[in-house]
């Protein structure tokens, strides 16, 4: 496969994973108890943040002469189905949602770790781009599990 044609892939990949976060966050929103203003906020605010990392990775995969993708994976509406059942189930709602919302974190990181394979050969801008996609990622992936942990010793 062609350079170009492997990088258009991953960052394809990394668009739906963006897409996935935004549905998944604005799920949390919902399932979150309205006077749980912090965690709306934070999770509005992750929303965001996927929304920007999707446009800019769109905008490379355009620049690249590739059509950028549109949806989410498979694997995210099964993720945001299993919220649904585990949140019905849980004694601490608050709880439930910053665990589900730390595993979509860490299948962040795990496509952000295969698109910065070296097999995939990305561009240096690109290459930069995503890494530093990855590391603000990681920072909201460290907040996510901070309130879990929190939480956890709230609920003891």
């Amino acid at each position: 496969m062609e350079r170009n044609e492997r990088t258009i892939e991953a960052l394809n990949d990394l668009i739906k994973i963006n897409h996935d976060r935004v549905e998944g966050y604005e799920k949390a929103v919902k399932e979150t108890n309205e006077n749980d203003v912090d965690l709306r906020n934070i999770f509005h605010r992750m929303a965001d943040e996927s929304r920007n990392y999707a446009r800019e990775l769109t905008d490379k995969v355009q620049r690249l002469g590739g059509e950028p993708a549109g949806g989410t994976t498979a694997s995210g509406k099964i993720y945001r189905t299993w919220m649904d059942v585990k949140s019905a189930f849980s004694r601490s709602e608050r709880k439930s949602v910053l665990e589900e919302c730390e595993y979509g974190e860490d299948a962040a990181q795990k496509a952000y770790e295969k698109a910065l394979d070296p097999d995939n050969d990305l561009p240096p801008d690109v290459r930069t781009l995503v890494q530093e996609e990855k590391n603000n990622l990681r920072s909201s992936h460290d907040t996510i599990r901070n309130y879990r942990d929190m939480q956890r010793s709230a609920d003891r």
